[in-house]
């Protein structure tokens, strides 16, 4: 579903990444990890089409995204960014329907089809009964999982996301974490995020992917520990 090749990334004058080759499967879960400052947000955004600024090639399903319109990349990629959707007024389903606008004719009108796929996605994340709740009456857990439904909603092979457990009490982030799991495997979809849960890391993902600057190591989560790599987190 994705591949890097060859790929450099920085952030003003430093590499973050050098040289990284790998490939991220369909209907695999995969936590991003490293220390602060270390490119996980700066590479999700490369991946996702919001940062060209990088050299060699990422690939969504076979394709460069440098060759693919912003309507392509939205049917092929969704992205969940960490900031806070807190828009007084606006009910869930609504917010949900936004992932449809790749799909939508050009007044943006919903048809049956779109709808039907609104009120799944909200179900496939436990939210149906919430379809009609203002965001600013919700806890950021509820928040969280009507934004995920946003992406169901957008109908990609690929999901992004960016520290979908941060501001989330434990049980929520095992939650969270546990649902993405699902869609991944149930729905066959690549999902890649980043996190600071170093258990939640290796312990609930198919894999772990560790920006060892300017490393990139890239491994199924029992590989991953058995090599030792998770210590390098606290190298200084």
């Amino acid at each position: 579903m994705i591949n890097l090749i060859n790929l450099t990334l920085g952030y003003k004058s430093r590499i973050l990444l050098a040289d990284a080759e790998t490939r991220f499967p369909k209907a695999s879960l995969t936590s991003l990890i490293g220390r602060n400052g270390t490119g996980k947000s700066t590479l999700l955004r490369a991946i996702a089409g919001l940062n060209s600024g990088y050299t060699g090639t990422i690939k969504l399903d076979g394709r460069d995204i440098r060759t693919l319109h912003p309507g392509e990349i939205a049917r092929r990629l969704a992205f969940v960014s960490t900031q806070r959707t807190r828009i007084p007024s606006m009910r869930c389903v609504d917010a949900v329907a936004m992932g449809r606008a790749p799909y939508t004719n050009w007044i943006g009108r919903m048809q049956k089809e779109d709808e039907e796929i609104v009120m799944r996605s909200l179900a496939d994340v436990g939210m149906e009964a919430f379809a009609l709740r203002t965001l600013d009456t919700m806890s950021d857990g509820e928040c969280q999982r009507v934004m995920i439904a946003r992406a169901l909603a957008q109908d990609t092979p690929v999901i992004l996301l960016d520290e979908p457990t941060s501001f989330l009490d434990m049980p929520s982030r095992y939650d969270l974490v546990r649902l993405l799991g699902r869609l991944a495997h149930e729905q066959g979809k690549c999902i890649l995020f980043s996190t600071h849960e170093l258990d939640i890391a290796t312990e609930m993902c198919d894999a772990v992917a560790l920006i060892d600057t300017p490393r990139l190591i890239h491994l199924p989560a029992h590989e991953f520990l058995a090599a030792g790599h998770l210590s390098l987190i606290f190298n200084t």
